[in-house]
């Protein structure tokens, strides 16, 4: 049973779940208790409440891992509570942490952190940094690493597009793109950069060879990406972000910021790293990329290989599946020493 947010959203933890409930697990059936929606107000209080209400009515206890899905701030707290309800309630549980900030937001609330991950028999982490931070607030031997993983993709006509996903930021670093790309794009008229998201805080500026569209539906994003050469996420603060993971897997060459687990996901040559906020190293990067036709391809392919070796579905899942396992043999152990004689 995963809690966590449901709903068509383009990346971002969302994806992650809608990728567990659309795949066939071995030993596992999945279900999704919806917690929020990215509503606000009386809705999202009432699916809160809705999500309480069906913690307390699960059943079989020594059959169903409860998966809370966590991110920083409210969540942390309203997705921490209902998993220590179905921890006290005799459940197996895993915390699945998401977002890019756990080790400043650990600092931060260590007392939440602590209560919340206290009650996870298997913590899952999206990178090094926070999987030694989790460790500090529970034993080591319950944290695993286990990178997200996303669908296959479908090559389709390549064509001279650069494209980036996310929401329209400074933290994703779209002015430093922007800046990049208009001194860049009068140099190679044949190339477009397509700019999807919503609009956060900064502003879809006129663009040389280049468009704003909105956000796009995940499905639509994943054609975009299919028919581009390159794809770019220039970002000041990243965790593992499914942008680049997408792209890897429709064979895309993929420029990032070395912020994160990106520099993990790109490592031997699977991708190009700048640093966050440097338009200059940026404009290189993708002047290369956009030049030496076989360079590109040869970081696509290579993209895509560590895609299917570590990042498709066949790689990650079974990792994951093993981690569910253990969440409810370390259940059974709880079980056992609290009934233990003496």
């Amino acid at each position: 049973m995963h809690i966590g947010r449901s709903g068509e959203v383009a990346g971002g933890m969302s994806q992650v779940v809608n990728g567990y409930l659309a795949h066939s697990f071995a030993d596992f059936d999945l279900r999704l208790v919806s917690s929020r929606d990215g509503s606000g107000g009386a809705r999202a209080a009432l699916l809160a409440v809705s999500a309480f209400w069906k913690v307390l009515r699960l059943s079989r206890p020594e059959r169903t891992v409860v998966i809370a899905h966590l991110s920083q701030g409210g969540s942390f707290a309203r997705e921490g509570a209902l998993l220590a309800l179905a921890h006290a309630r005799g459940f197996g549980t895993v915390a699945q942490l998401h977002g890019s900030s756990f080790t400043d937001f650990a600092e931060k609330r260590p007392g939440l952190v602590g209560s919340v991950l206290r009650a996870a028999d298997v913590v899952l982490t999206l990178s090094a940094e926070s999987r030694d931070t989790a460790a500090e607030f529970v034993p080591g031997e319950r944290v695993v690493l286990v990178p997200n993983a996303v669908a296959d993709g479908v090559r389709r006509d390549i064509e001279p597009l650069v494209v980036f996903g996310g929401a329209v930021s400074v933290r994703k670093g779209v002015d430093v793109l922007v800046a990049a790309w208009q001194r860049l794009a009068p140099e190679h008229p044949l190339w477009k950069l397509v700019i999807a998201g919503p609009i956060v805080d900064q502003p879809a500026v006129p663009l040389v060879r280049g468009e704003f569209v909105g956000a796009l539906s995940h499905e639509a994003l994943m054609k975009l990406l299919e028919r581009s050469a390159i794809a770019v996420l220039p970002s000041r603060d990243e965790a593992m972000p499914m942008f680049i993971l997408e792209a890897m897997a429709r064979s895309n060459c993929v420029v990032a910021t070395r912020v994160g687990g990106v520099p993990a996901v790109l490592a031997n040559g699977a991708g190009v790293i700048v640093e966050p906020g440097d338009a200059n190293s940026l404009e290189a990067a993708l002047r290369h990329a956009i030049t030496n036709a076989a360079w590109r391809v040869e970081k696509a392919d290579l993209a895509r290989s560590a895609f299917e070796t570590t990042y498709s579905a066949a790689a990650v899942f079974p990792l994951v599946e093993r981690s569910w396992k253990a969440a409810l043999d370390r259940r059974s152990d709880r079980v056992a020493r609290r009934y233990r004689p003496g």
